[in-house]
């Protein structure tokens, strides 16, 4: 894991590198809040380590542009002892954690590693809420990419909304309106066919056998339904 240590003092900034490095971690120093954001611009750490009283900019300044621009990244800041309120105005610029000065480097690694775990056990939350799926195939709607097995479909954007809605809603039938006001929009004014248009091309794409769909179904005298008879 990559770590930034923004430290205006190299003593400090020595110490820490050494039981990180011993522990495990890649660090990337900065002396000054300016040399910490063009760093994470260029390195994209997992976690910052900002010192509140810095040159120039201040930890708590470098603070709230990282969360701004990268919300993902884990932030702890480093403060002087007795310094209440440079905690809380820390936790509100963005701040996940924050280390009293002096410090115990085995706690600050517990800590840091703690976050970590924090982090990635959220990011695959995320994940899994950006995903769907049935009958075989799998949409990312992150990525806006759609695989039956393991075999990836290109879809154009109009395609994607229509399988986006299927898989959201398996075994509901939509009638012809209803999927060209969603995917259309309510104010469009072309041939209320090109749902059927958009149809075809999506079972030539996904079906095993355009000609008897398996996924896309006809409802007779209403219009589609994914899955389900």
């Amino acid at each position: 894991m990559k770590i930034l240590i923004c430290e205006d003092e190299a003593s400090i900034r020595a110490f820490l590198k050494i039981n990180f490095e011993r522990n495990g971690f890649s660090v990337i120093e900065a002396g000054s809040g300016e040399e910490a954001l063009r760093l994470t611009e260029l390195e994209k750490p997992h976690v910052a380590v900002l010192d509140v009283m810095l040159p120039g900019i201040d930890g708590f300044e470098v603070c709230r542009r990282l969360r701004a621009t990268h919300p993902n990244i884990g932030i702890i800041m480093l403060t002087a002892k007795g310094q209440d309120g440079d905690k809380i105005s820390g936790l509100e610029k963005g701040a996940d954690d924050y280390v009293v000065k002096p410090f115990n480097p085995t706690e600050f690694i517990l800590r840091t590693k703690a976050l970590i775990r924090r982090l990635e056990e959220a990011k695959g939350i995320r994940e899994d809420s950006q995903l769907l799926s049935s009958k075989g195939f799998t949409m990312d709607k992150y990525s806006q990419t759609l695989k039956k097995g393991e075999d990836t479909i290109e879809l154009t954007p109009k395609e994607f909304a229509i399988m986006k809605i299927f898989l959201e809603n398996e075994g509901k039938a939509f009638s012809r309106d209803e999927l060209l006001n969603l995917v259309w929009g309510y104010d469009f004014v072309g041939d209320p066919k090109i749902v059927d248009v958009n149809m075809r091309r999506l079972r030539a794409k996904i079906e095993d056998n355009a000609s008897d769909p398996q996924y896309i179904k006809t409802v007779w005298g209403t219009g589609y339904r994914w899955g389900k008879e």
